[in-house]
This record gives C-alpha cells, sequence and structure tokens, in this order.
C-alpha cells in the first residue's frame, strides 16, 4: 500500500470510528431498523472500513442509554431505531455541516 493511501484510510478510519454514532442516526433516519451486524456490514460496504462488533455494540448501547436510540429483539436479533430525540440530533447536526468541516479545516491548519 503507497504511504499517502495508507494515511488515507488511517484518517477515514478515525473519522468513521469518531462519528460512528452519527452515522448510525443518519442511516436509521432512512427508516430501517439495523442490527450491530447491519451496522459493521454498511460501514464496510460505505467506508470500506471492518469495525469490530465490540465497538458497533458499544456505540449502539451508549446511544440508547442517551435515548438516540431504542433496541428491540425480533425473533433472532435485536435491532435499533431511531428515536425522536435521535431524529432531532441528526437534523441538528445536519444543519451543522458546514460549522464542523470549518472546525476541521482549522484543526490541521487549513484555511
Amino acid at each position: 500500500m503507497m504511504f499517502l493511501e495508507k494515511i488515507s484510510r488511517e484518517m477515514r478510519e478515525r473519522i468513521v470510528k469518531g462519528f460512528l454514532d452519527i452515522a448510525i442516526m443518519a442511516k436509521l433516519r432512512e427508516g430501517n431498523p439495523m442490527s450491530g451486524y447491519d451496522v459493521i456490514a454498511f460501514v464496510h460496504e460505505e467506508f470500506g472500513i471492518l469495525l469490530s462488533s465490540g465497538t458497533v455494540y458499544s456505540v449502539l448501547y451508549s446511544m440508547e442509554r442517551n435515548g438516540l436510540v431504542r433496541g428491540m429483539w425480533t425473533k433472532r436479533k435485536r435491532v435499533y431505531k431511531l428515536t425522536g430525540r435521535g431524529e432531532e440530533i441528526i437534523k441538528a447536526v445536519l444543519n451543522l455541516i458546514e460549522e464542523i468541516q470549518k472546525t476541521v479545516k482549522l484543526l490541521i491548519g487549513s484555511k
């Protein structure tokens, strides 16, 4: 792997892991409940990053404790849906996307 590709992949992985809760809420906003496995598959397909189940479930449990998602059991697995509070949060984040981009640019010294 070329040096720049390696750096790009590492940065993408750090960003995805840091914003995993936001990515999950954005995906759940489409209306389909997701299991932890579904989240792992989504992140892998969308970003080319394979997350551990421990990483995903710790984020999902934290989101559930904070009232952003609601977990429920189906016949074989636990799936998660976005709550009203989660919907409000993801809308606010999407409205702040330019502000977030500016912050990242300031962080790395790019104007």
